[in-house]
C-alpha cells in the first residue's frame, strides 16, 4: 500500500541522510588520512560521523568569537 501524496514531503530526496554508501567513506577515511586507497581493504571500514548540530544566534556567535581567538593565538606562537 502506497502512501498518500499528502503526507509525504516535498524534498524526500533532499535532505541529510544517517547513512553514507562505501564510496562517500572511503572518501571521508582518505581525506583523513586514515585510508590509503592503494593498499587498504574496502571491507571492514570504520564508522564515519554523518550528522553534526548547527548552532545559531547568540550561541554560534560566541562559538565563532571564541574560535577566532583560539586561532588567533596559534597564529603568534607560530
Amino acid at each position: 500500500m502506497s502512501i498518500h501524496r499528502s503526507l509525504r514531503g516535498v524534498n524526500t530526496l533532499v535532505g541529510e541522510r544517517s547513512v553514507l554508501t562505501r564510496v562517500e567513506r572511503i572518501e571521508r577515511l582518505a581525506k583523513e588520512g586514515k585510508f590509503d586507497l592503494e593498499s587498504d581493504s574496502p571491507l571492514g571500514l570504520p564508522k564515519v560521523r554523518t550528522k553534526f548540530n548547527i548552532s545559531v544566534g547568540k550561541k554560534a556567535r560566541a562559538l565563532a568569537d571564541a574560535r577566532d581567538e583560539a586561532i588567533g593565538q596559534l597564529e603568534s606562537k607560530g
